[in-house]
């Protein structure tokens, strides 16, 4: 069990660390930086929010507009703003009543110039200071890798593009750089000297031997030489000292001296040779192959690399947090900023990816102290949060999924079943197409991470006796296959902690692979061995390769699951949208109420300051989306007349390419799911909203991996794939059909939404807001849903909320101009402004499902919240479209005798927080009383 705010990972009373009762997520980038959000920090504090919970604030890649390409942790983004401002920013929210949740980045770094620790590491290989920062294997089995880093960023072969003139060799003041685009990584000082050397008594001869520029050429040559000698290897603050000198005289002299300058220009043109002669590149082919890294074709780091990548992206590279020295300057500008109160919490992004993720977050808390703490965590449906962990919980996926599965109505499964085999074909069983993409993967995208790790434990492997009649060829096809069947994204292992958990997934993942491939029986019994024993035969040197290949492995399942599942699977299994997210599982349809009520429960318990998210940076599709989307669950039937009805209108829209239409049936019945949950409402948005879903379609398919790729790109499928939706968007017959039944999805989408705004609000945890979603969100998947937001809007419409506040003809209004969104930030701040106003019985409150009686039952979902004295009860309702016609909202006598339990001690009384409404009860709350005005209610009553 997570421990709890008293038992010690909360703030103690005193502390001065307040725990969240609602937080803002915040996208800061160069367009919104510290002085724009300035502007938004009195609107979150009228909205209710506590907390806000910023993106990345550290040095990151120019332009970046996420903040995860940090290129130095020791300084603020100077595009978001300077110091002084961020400063202020913190000092403003403070003044508000608001605290600062800093999102981290301890995984990894941006591989670019601009990243001056690594290009140091470039330039000085293991006498470089931050050799050990970076996580790569300079000892690599690959010659051409061995003591070199890939530098993976080529866009074509590098004989192509050295041949082709776009690699070349270039001079600065900060010395002799290997040049392709904007990509410039520094040379090795001691390769200066293949430039230099050659040629020197020629420019002997034109300046004289006596001439003091050449006298001081020469002593720069020298010194090149004598670190070409190696003669300071055992002294890296000399060689450091030596480069400078070399450099600044080096420049000194090109800059002052025209001969010499001409000469330093004549060798950089020697060396970069003439398009038509390949001889004329040997010399600059030659200096390249000596230096730390290389140079390659992007596409070379699918199959083969000697560094982490985040994920699969070649230009963010792992760093080895787990070293002291590494951790301590990651981060010390954020642990400045929590010693002096400034940020009161802190979210570590990827934390799966990190070496010991256990080790870590310990030490991350000895050194933060009892401020708040979440880990960016995705968990398989029943697994559980290690409970050892010093952390509140997670941001919210695990809530995200399971709240959302309750308004996918499960009667309908058998009928999308049918529905999508008959119009998109056979489609494999679930489980089988995840192991094909992990698969898939693999061997086109992560065939070097494979490479890599299964090396680690071939050659661990050697040290155990009964390991020594396998080879590399078997022990690999058995590792690829265990990989295949993970069923979680990581386990925790290390030398001193190896849980019943982690035990019992590596078993079921040996097992399963053991049962699709039986001729390597022996292997996987080996692997079963190496992971879950051997320890007291292996020297102490062996059981380290051994625990070393262990982390490894456990580091790459989790981008590998990511890789397949989140950005291949989630586009390929098209049953029903709403539920393709990440941390979800789509053979799930739907989440029984029971389920979710124990969910809650166990969070009131074990996790109650944990996030509580409905949409975040990473999800898929906006949380209004997924609530239109669910609707289709409700009408199987009349879902289905609407598909044939659409693919008779479009069909000649398709385009034949080598034989087969496109867009397929599949991704056909993607469109018309994406196009319903996301259209939009006001004609004015329709523009705006065809060129997003263009850009939309080409990463969707890309990622399905299916007939086109981000590797391979297939663009003939790709215009034929948009030209299809532009077509039927912009055809009369289509639109006409089409308008009618995606307002009707929109309507119970929007009662959908109301009901998961109120839950959330209720629910043991910290509700989670991610930015504009106070209005219907209804974006799509990144780099959309960090579009601008309206904040100035948004602001205005709270202004009126908050002067009319209690006013019957608000509520009518709204319930009259949903369709504007401002419904769903009224029940925001009045949900947000009831858990201010009774802070401890929302933040500890016990949680009790409730028992609803009535033909309608299932219809509604109620719990209630149970303090010392007060109580709250959130009554939300589902499953609408059976219960009003459209445009009706299901409030008051449509709920005929729908009423929920109370339990023994409830009290005789409750006022509606949304409404005002007083409600007298015995044994049980009627629905159509306690939403007699709106279409949910979150009631307050004392003991």
């Amino acid at each position: 069990m997570g421990k709890t705010l008293q038992e010690g990972w909360g703030a103690p009373e005193g502390s001065g660390c307040v725990m969240p009762s609602a937080t803002y997520r915040l996208q800061l980038s160069p367009a919104f930086g510290f002085n724009r959000a300035e502007g938004v920090v009195a609107y979150l504090a009228e909205l209710g929010i506590s907390h806000i919970y910023a993106s990345p604030i550290f040095k990151a890649r120019k332009g970046s507009s996420h903040g995860y390409d940090v290129t130095d942790y020791g300084e603020i983004n100077p595009e978001l703003g300077t110091p002084q401002e961020l400063d202020d920013l913190l000092s403003l929210a403070a003044s508000k009543g608001l605290g600062w949740i800093q999102d981290i980045v301890p995984n990894h770094m941006a591989y670019t110039p601009e990243n001056a620790m690594l290009m140091d590491v470039l330039e000085n290989g293991s006498m470089s200071r931050y050799f050990g920062w970076f996580d790569a294997e300079w000892n690599h089995p690959n010659l051409a890798l061995k003591g070199r880093i890939l530098s993976p960023f080529l866009g074509r072969f590098y004989g192509d593009a050295l041949e082709g003139c776009e690699i070349s060799l270039v001079y600065g003041k900060s010395g002799f750089s290997a040049s392709y685009y904007d990509i410039v990584f520094p040379l090795r000082v001691e390769s200066y000297t293949q430039i230099l050397l050659p040629g020197v008594k020629k420019l002997t001869k034109r300046l004289g031997e006596n001439n003091p520029d050449l006298i001081k050429l020469l002593g720069v040559l020298y010194a090149m030489k004598s670190l070409s000698s190696g003669s300071n290897d055992t002294d890296p603050d000399e060689r450091y000292e030596q480069t400078r000198f070399i450099k600044e005289m080096l420049w000194e002299l090109y800059s002052g001296n025209t001969e010499i300058k001409g000469y330093v220009d004549q060798k950089v043109s020697s060396f970069n040779g003439k398009a038509g002669d390949p001889s004329s590149f040997d010399a600059l082919d030659d200096l390249l192959s000596r230096q730390f890294f290389r140079l390659a074709f992007w596409k070379v780091a699918c199959e083969e690399i000697n560094y982490r990548r985040f994920f699969n992206v070649n230009d963010l590279i792992a760093i080895r947090a787990h070293e002291e020295e590494v951790f301590d300057r990651v981060h010390s500008l954020i642990l400045s900023l929590t010693r002096a109160g400034k940020v009161c919490g802190l979210r570590v992004d990827h934390v799966d990816g990190l070496y010991d993720p256990a080790a870590y977050l310990s030490k991350l808390r000895e050194k933060a102290g009892d401020l708040y703490l979440v880990v960016e965590k995705i968990l398989a449906p029943e697994e559980k949060l290690p409970s050892s962990w010093p952390v509140h919980g997670t941001t919210g996926y695990d809530f995200l999924n399971r709240l959302n599965g309750i308004f996918c109505d499960a009667r309908g499964e058998k009928t999308f079943d049918r529905i999508y085999a008959s119009l998109c074909g056979l489609v494999a069983p679930y489980e089988e197409l995840v192991f094909d993409k992990k698969r898939l993967i693999m061997g086109k995208e992560m065939a070097g991470d494979v490479d890599n790790v299964a090396t680690l434990m071939i050659e661990a492997a050697s040290g155990f006796r009964h390991g020594r009649d396998i080879t590399s060829y078997g022990l690999k096809r058995a590792i690829v296959e265990v990989l295949a069947h993970f069923p979680v994204y990581r386990t925790y292992i290390a030398e001193s902690r190896f849980s019943d958990e982690d035990k019992a997934y590596i078993k079921s993942a040996i097992d399963d692979a053991k049962g699709t491939m039986p001729g390597l029986t022996y292997e996987f019994d080996f692997l079963g061995d190496f992971f879950l024993g051997y320890r007291d035969e292996l020297k102490e040197e062996r059981q380290a390769r051994r625990m070393e290949a262990i982390m490894r492995f456990q580091q790459l399942t989790g981008p590998l699951l990511a890789k397949a599942f989140e950005d291949t699977v989630l586009y390929v299994y098209n049953r029903l949208l709403a539920l393709n997210e990440v941390g979800g599982s789509p053979d799930r349809f739907g989440t029984p109420i029971e389920d979710f009520f124990a969910f809650l429960k166990d969070r009131q318990r074990s996790w109650p300051y944990s996030m509580n998210a409905t949409s975040t940076h990473d999800t898929k599709r906006g949380e209004d989306v997924r609530c239109r989307i669910n609707v289709l669950s409700e009408m199987p039937l009349e879902w289905e007349r609407c598909l044939r009805r659409w693919s008779r209108i479009n069909r000649s829209r398709k385009r034949l390419i080598e034989g087969y239409p496109a867009p397929d049936g599949n991704d056909e019945y993607f469109l018309y799911q994406m196009l319903l949950g996301a259209f939009p409402l006001c004609d004015s948005e329709f523009s705006t909203f065809i060129e997003r879903m263009k850009g939309y379609i080409v990463k969707a398919v890309r990622e399905a991996k299916v007939h086109t790729a981000w590797l391979k790109p297939d663009l003939e499928y790709e215009e034929a794939f948009v030209a299809f939706m532009e077509a039927a968007l912009g055809d009369a017959a289509f639109i006409d059909d089409f308008l009618p039944f995606m307002r009707r999805v929109a309507f119970y989408g929007a009662v959908n939404s109301l009901s998961q705004v109120a839950i959330k609000v209720a629910s043991p945890g910290v509700p989670d807001f991610y930015q504009g979603t106070e209005l219907w969100d209804l974006s799509l998947v990144d780099p959309d849903n960090r579009r601008p937001v309206d904040f100035i809007k948004r602001a205005q419409m709270l202004e009126d909320i908050k002067r009319r506040d209690g006013s019957p003809a608000l509520i009518d209004e709204l319930l009259s101009g949903w369709i504007d969104g401002k419904i769903k930030l009224f029940l925001i701040y009045k949900g947000l402004k009831a858990r201010k106003d009774h802070e401890r019985l929302f933040a500890t409150g016990y949680f009790a499902p409730l028992t609803v009686r009535g033909k309608l039952a299932r219809h509604v979902v109620a719990f209630a919240r149970k303090g010392a004295d007060e109580w709250a009860i959130c009554i939300a309702p589902r499953f609408t479209s059976s219960v009003v016609p459209e445009g009706a909202w299901p409030i008051g006598e449509v709920w005929a005798d729908a009423r929920v339990i109370l339990p023994k001690g409830a009290p005789k009384a409750f006022d509606d927080a949304i409404t005002g409404i007083h409600i007298d009860a015995v044994k049980a709350i009627q629905v159509s009383v306690a939403l007699k005005r709106f279409p949910v209610a979150l009631l307050i009553g004392r003991a």
